[in-house]
């Protein structure tokens, strides 16, 4: 029986991915009850034999001596979670420097926080600008990094074909009417040199495979090197050392571990710029990663979906439309023939993108992934646009051109924005 019975697609595959990491959270409580709970229980006893040895020996029948000492203890705990004791000023104004800079990452180490209610408002009020600016800026550097491999991509593909030129050009030497076919089937991208810029980068979107690989590389490349850095500066192991990165970078900041926090450091301006350096980095490479790995969980969550409609294919069947999945251009047009021009093969591939296609063992791209997702931020927005201005009065003839792609629930978001770096633009 077919569990998304009844259902569409994106919402089956919400309710999957909540079932998933439902059983991943109960599985992560069991594995994590399992490795620090015996630990606590020591730590506790520790406490309590030392707080016994003491009230013993120097606080035998002396209520007062015993109150004190809890005051005592009250007054170190707090000064202690403030951080007001054995560490660095938090306000002055490297501190809150530090402090801004975990409010616009959203890591939030909880080591610093503001005391006054006056303080505590401006961070509701600043924290929503920085954190909304801390995500765009997160979003944008991936489109960066999806567009400087497109790059790389379509240069490695001119020097390539270029070279093919310089060889066919010196085998044209002793027979020139070869070379002079040769020539008459280059592509149109060799045509002229000064045209090279009309191929457009979209036609050279890298697979999703290559984006996940360079970013894993990236992430742990500037974790090693950080972790270099914060070792031995912060008296910290290295193992310690790249556990903090991580939960930094992942902006997860559970503040056991932070950076910058002792009274006195060797070079101390020079760590905190490393330290601003490495964070923002650190964030921006990790948190790309992170946004690409859900697109291949999510893919994973329609495998499992299209195996449940196989099984169950009477009752689900029309509930849960096949898709059809079709290549990018990028994955064809470079292993065309060199006798296709770039341009022909990119418009004969429009005109095919609603044929099926069968993969021949390269990597795929980011389009079978996500064909679901086929609205950008900009069409979006400028749906909503018009719903204002239909709301207003305006023309209320005004409807969306049948070319543009419907809005659809989950398009929008860091996912959607990953979508349309990744995907080809043409409809299915």
């Amino acid at each position: 029986m077919c569990v998304c019975s009844g259902l569409a697609e994106d919402n089956a595959r919400f309710i999957l991915l909540a079932g998933v990491l439902a059983a991943y959270m109960l599985a992560g409580a069991a594995l994590f009850q399992r490795l620090e709970a015996d630990l606590e229980i020591r730590q506790a006893a520790e406490f309590w034999r030392v707080y016994h040895a003491f009230r013993r020996h120097h606080l035998r029948n002396s209520p007062q001596a015993l109150q004190r000492l809890h005051e005592l203890l009250y007054a170190y705990g707090n000064a202690s979670a403030a951080g007001i004791i054995n560490k660095r000023r938090r306000w002055d104004f490297p501190g809150s420097f530090h402090f801004v800079g975990t409010i616009v990452s959203t890591i939030g180490y909880g080591s610093t926080a503001p005391q006054t209610s006056a303080g505590r408002a401006a961070v509701v009020l600043y924290g929503f600008l920085g954190c909304s600016g801390g995500i765009l800026f997160f979003n944008l550097f991936l489109e960066r990094i999806i567009t400087f491999l497109a790059w790389l991509l379509r240069g490695f593909h001119l020097r390539r074909l270029k070279r093919r030129l310089r060889k066919t050009t010196l085998a044209s030497r002793r027979m020139p009417r070869v070379a002079q076919n040769a020539r008459s089937s280059l592509p149109d991208i060799l045509d002229d040199e000064d045209d090279d810029d009309d191929v457009g980068l979209e036609h050279w979107k890298p697979s999703v495979y290559w984006v996940m690989l360079y970013l894993s590389l990236a992430s742990c490349a500037v974790a090693c090197c950080a972790a270099a850095l914060y070792a031995p500066l912060e008296g910290w192991g290295y193992f310690e050392a790249l556990y903090f990165c991580f939960v930094s970078f992942a902006t997860i900041g559970f503040g056991d571990f932070v950076s910058t926090q002792k009274p006195n450091y060797p070079y101390v301006h020079w760590y905190r710029l490393a330290n601003f350096l490495f964070l923002v980095m650190g964030c921006c490479c990790i948190y790309s990663l992170l946004n690409v790995t859900s697109i291949v969980i999510k893919q994973a969550l329609n495998y499992v979906i299209r195996k449940l409609r196989c099984k169950g294919r009477g009752m689900a069947g029309p509930h849960l439309p096949g898709r059809k999945s079709s290549v990018s251009a990028i994955c064809y047009s470079r292993r065309r023939n060199t006798r296709i021009g770039v341009r022909e093969s990119v418009k004969a591939e429009e005109n095919e993108a609603d044929v099926p296609r069968r993969m021949s063992g390269e990597l795929i791209s980011m389009k079978d992934f996500l064909s679901a997702n086929k609205v950008s931020l900009a069409v979006m927005q400028k749906q909503l646009y018009e719903t204002a201005q239909m709301q207003r009065g305006g023309d209320s003839g005004s409807t969306t051109p049948s070319h543009q792609a419907v809005f659809k629930p989950g398009a929008v978001g860091p996912l959607a924005i990953a979508s349309e770096k990744f995907e080809n633009k043409n409809t299915v």
